[in-house]
């Protein structure tokens, strides 16, 4: 059965795998090389234990998980952006294994974050996919986002 929880502590372990497959997913799209940890949905690009473990600490953040059964098979990280006059949700992965996609499993993590962000205050969320990515895109646009902003980067070498 597939369902959407918080992640607990015990899933740390488990959160990190999911975020290193998420970066390696995405290591090969076009843009990926320029990816900045300042970035809306910036992950380090080996993710340590640091850099997932506030997302089950911090109040202004949260981890879900999406299992199959008994088996962690996607997760979503949340957090609350500071600034601004508006609180804005910032949906920094949303990210499901190869064998497990295709069941609804992202939009059922979709859905639940944004339970998460309307009980956070929050008028908006973002999220991002790298240039390219029409993977990502097309899975935004079923979830009801849309593109409201291109950042563009020049390198200075």
């Amino acid at each position: 059965m597939e369902q959407v929880r918080t992640a607990s502590p015990d899933d740390l372990e488990r959160l990190v795998e999911l975020v290193a497959a998420f970066g390696g997913a995405r290591a090969d799209r076009r843009g990926a090389d320029l990816a900045h940890p300042d970035d809306s949905g910036g992950l380090p690009p080996a993710p340590a234990v640091d850099a997932v473990s506030p997302y089950l600490a911090d109040p202004t953040r949260t981890a879900l998980v999406a299992t199959l059964d008994d088996w962690v098979a996607g997760a979503a990280l949340c957090r609350v952006a500071a600034g601004g006059t508006a609180r804005r949700g910032v949906l920094d992965l949303c990210f499901v294994e190869e064998g497990a996609r295709e069941v609804g499993l992202g939009h059922l993590l979709v859905e639940a974050a944004l339970d998460w962000f309307r009980d956070q205050g929050c008028t908006g969320v973002d999220g991002t996919a790298h240039p390219g990515d029409r993977t990502a895109k097309n899975f935004f646009e079923s979830a009801r986002f849309k593109a409201r902003l291109l950042v563009m980067h020049r390198s200075l070498d």
